[in-house]
């Protein structure tokens, strides 16, 4: 489990491919490598991935990960070039205070970088996401202005969504551009993103309930919550009356 709250900005050192994936190499990374271990997890522009080699004198300290093809296909570490910055964030521990939100580091998606404008000192930067298919279906539902999304490993604060255009956009204050590589990716580019798990989990609890033998207790409990909705402003003049076995 991760906060989305970036320690430390590596930098790609190597990058040795072949067909079963992607070895990289992070340099300059000894900040977060003084409690590391052989197998412990770092998250890399947000995506979790294990510690197979490190030496924290090297190279100004340095770890390597592996990335199979799936975390290739999922994320933008493909595109990663030698010299290259990114986002270091080591799994959270117990003892710690918790400034972000729950991050898993999975990454769901790679989204685009539509456009950027400057807003005093902040910076203000568009997203747009691909269009669904039948095996990665839309992640709009789950973003929600003044809600949280994780862009390179960040935990960021949605400003505005346009799901018509499968875009949404965030605010990088002065601070958070320096320390993260974000403020640094030029438009067209790929960003990592993950939603709300805590939404993924809502939402698969409700479809479960509505679907299976708790649908139609599911189902009455949403219509009164509507109807009361509908009476509190006006539209209804009262609510139905029940017609469940429990009413007197």
């Amino acid at each position: 489990m991760f906060t989305g709250l970036i320690e430390h900005l590596g930098t790609v050192s190597a990058i040795h491919r072949d067909d079963g994936g992607c070895a990289l190499t992070i340099s300059q990374s000894a900040p977060i490598l003084v409690d590391c271990h052989i197998g412990d997890s770092i998250a890399v522009n947000g995506a979790c991935l294990t510690v197979v080699e490190f030496d924290i004198e090297r190279d100004g300290g340095y770890f390597k990960i592996w990335l199979a093809n799936e975390t290739l296909s999922r994320t933008d570490l493909g595109d990663r070039k030698v010299g290259d910055q990114v986002n270091l964030e080591r799994a959270m521990g117990a003892h710690v205070r918790f400034g972000g939100h729950f991050v898993q580091a999975h990454v769901d998606i790679t989204a685009t970088i539509l456009k950027r404008t400057l807003d005093g000192d902040s910076l203000r930067l568009w997203f747009q996401l691909p269009e669904p298919t039948a095996e990665r279906r839309s992640l709009l539902p789950y973003i929600i202005p003044k809600g949280y999304v994780t862009i390179d490993g960040a935990s960021l604060t949605v400003t505005s969504v346009n799901d018509a255009e499968r875009t949404f956009g965030v605010m990088l204050i002065q601070h958070t551009q320096q320390k993260i590589t974000l403020a640094k990716k030029a438009n067209g580019e790929r960003v990592n993103i993950e939603v709300d798990m805590v939404g993924k989990y809502v939402e698969k609890s409700v479809l479960a309930a509505l679907e299976g033998g708790g649908g139609e207790a599911m189902r009455t409990f949403v219509q009164r919550i509507v109807e009361e909705t509908l009476v509190n402003k006006g539209i209804l003049p009262f609510a139905p009356v029940s017609n469940d076995s429990g009413s007197m």
